[in-house]
Parts: structure tokens; C-alpha cells; sequence
């Protein structure tokens, strides 16, 4: 297996532990919409994803994006946006 292949298998491996944690969050939900905070919060997904010496201006959910957009893809998790909040469902 090469290198790019193994990696691509450790991001999908991410998603599914996401997606695992959704579902098991979504019977204590509203509707089982999962608030997309919560979920980067407790699972420590908002990181810093530029070099030091460039300036960001507080960590973002760029590896948490990443997993549930691949989600999407697969057409296991939906997404709804109220307001400026972002929730998640497993299909």
C-alpha cells in the first residue's frame, strides 16, 4: 500500500470515528441535529492549520470539515446551517 494510500486511510478512519460519535450523540439532540461545536469541542478538533510564523486568528475545525465533507460524499451524514450554526446527522 503506498504512502498516499495509507493516508487517505487514516482520514477516513477519522471520519467514522466522527461519524460514531454523532450517532451516539444524536438521541440526546433535537431532532438529532448535533451542533457541529459541540463536536469539534469534545472530540479537540479545532487546530491551527497554518505555519507559526503566520498570524490566524484562533483555532479552526479545518480536520473536522475535511472528515464530514468525505461523509457527505458517502451519503452517510447530512448537514443543516440555522443562523450561524452548523449541525450534523448521521442518514
Amino acid at each position: 500500500m503506498s504512502r498516499k494510500d495509507r493516508i487517505h486511510n487514516h482520514v477516513k478512519s477519522i471520519s467514522n470515528e466522527i461519524l460514531d460519535y454523532i450517532k451516539e450523540n444524536e438521541p440526546s439532540s433535537s431532532e438529532r441535529w448535533v451542533a457541529s461545536s459541540k463536536i469539534k469541542n469534545e472530540l479537540g478538533l479545532n487546530l491551527v492549520a497554518i505555519p507559526l510564523v503566520n498570524k490566524q486568528y484562533g483555532p479552526k475545525g479545518w480536520l473536522f470539515g475535511i472528515a464530514a465533507r468525505l461523509l457527505e460524499d458517502k451519503g452517510l451524514l447530512e448537514y443543516k446551517k440555522i443562523s450561524n450554526r452548523a449541525y450534523y446527522r448521521s442518514k
